[in-house]
């Protein structure tokens, strides 16, 4: 996993819960905290500090993430503010995710593995997004579609349609305004 996810959930923690708090969650995952942007980390590492931060808050590992995505959010858009003012609504943005972000992150950042996403388009207007990672962070990906809506002022229902943690060979995830 690359480093910037581990500086954004840095930002976040320290954001809500303070310096101190990101030190606490550093020693019960048995990390030394060293996160560069560019860097290459093990994927446990995100998951030591996810489960840390659950026992300290007595939270499911995947609200964890939820919480985390949501709140990235802001400072993604501090860090790519063109990838958010390129669009004016969530649905367009979340679009955009194969075709221009992530080949964008890839040229940043040498090495990323992105996730995947398939989309449809119901003729409710809602749209259903196939998400698929071995790394199985469909809560993470929950957080950004919500943060994403934060950021363009729109309220979501993100569904869980199917899930990987119950056997789904992907995510498949309903988002609709609320």
């Amino acid at each position: 996993m690359k480093g910037v996810i581990f500086n954004l959930l840095e930002e976040v923690v320290v954001d809500s819960y303070g310096d101190q708090t990101w030190d606490d969650l550093l020693d019960a995952a048995h990390s030394d905290g060293v996160y560069t942007s560019l860097g290459s980390y093990d994927d446990r590492d995100m998951t030591r500090l996810v489960s840390a931060a659950g026992a300290a808050l007595e939270l499911p590992d995947d609200e964890v993430l939820r919480w985390f995505g949501r709140h990235a959010i802001p400072h993604m858009v501090k860090r790519w503010p063109d990838y958010f003012t390129a669009h004016e609504h969530t649905i367009p943005f979340l679009r955009s995710l194969n075709d221009v972000i992530h080949p964008e992150v890839r040229k940043l950042y040498t090495g990323a593995y992105c996730p995947h996403f398939e989309f449809t388009s119901p003729a409710d207007g809602s749209l259903l997004i196939g998400y698929r990672s071995p790394r199985r962070l469909c809560g993470l990906a929950h957080g950004f579609i919500l943060g994403s809506g934060d950021h363009y002022g729109e309220a979501l229902t993100v569904e869980h349609v199917e899930c990987m943690h119950h056997g789904s060979s992907r995510c498949l995830v309903a988002v609709a305004a609320a």
